[in-house]
């Protein structure tokens, strides 16, 4: 069975234009994969703790000599990275903030992000013969050849992590402008109607 994990990362709920996009996407998904499953992820929903001394102590500990404390700290980590190994395909809602991607989804993917697990202690990405689609939402125009195009620094990290860790068959949609939506000047169905196409073709 074909599983999709999906991340949702947006604390605006249900006036998040990344979460209706992904929630696009889903639905596409679903019907390109009758018989598919699909896990969500919301990371505002879970609590997820910042890599503090015991995770890295713990992280870079053989797992032979793990102590009860060990695991304990590692935890949410496996079962995150448990989550990321079961899935065919990962979807990764975000907005964009301030270039870059929220706390939250950075607190996430150093949580998976984990020698020996997820990357060999050659720096060889592990998760392999997986496909990511991420859904970048920006108030502003960061589009190709825009003037702050290159400032767009949340698409390229989000494609070397995943490559890091072994995903490197990843689509970017990049869903900018939400700011229109906010000043009235469309609605969050028809800026999200606008990337139809995108989102089915990357669902497929």
């Amino acid at each position: 069975m074909t599983l999709l994990l999906v991340i949702e990362a947006s604390p605006r709920h249900e006036h998040s234009a990344s979460r209706i996009l992904t929630a696009q996407f889903v639905e596409k998904w679903a019907r390109s994969h009758p018989n598919g499953s699909v896990v969500v992820r919301d990371l505002v929903q879970s609590n997820l703790q910042f890599v503090d001394l015991p995770w890295i102590g713990a992280a870079f500990t053989p797992p032979e000599q793990h102590s009860p404390e060990h695991a304990s700290a590692l935890k949410t980590s496996t079962t995150l990275i448990e989550e990321l190994k079961a899935a065919d395909h990962i979807v990764i809602g975000t907005p964009m903030y301030n270039f870059s991607i929220p706390a939250l989804l950075k607190a996430y993917i150093d949580q998976i992000v984990r020698v020996g697990v997820t990357v060999s202690t050659a720096y060889e990405g592990m998760l392999k013969n997986k496909k990511a689609t991420v859904i970048l939402t920006t108030g502003g125009d960061f589009s190709p050849g825009a003037p702050f195009a290159s400032a767009n620094v949340a698409s390229s990290y989000l494609k070397q992590i995943l490559g890091f860790i072994g995903i490197s068959d990843v689509d970017i949609v990049l869903a900018v402008k939400t700011l229109t939506i906010d000043q009235g000047e469309t609605t969050l169905a028809n800026f999200a109607s606008q990337f139809d196409a995108e989102l089915s073709a990357a669902a497929a």
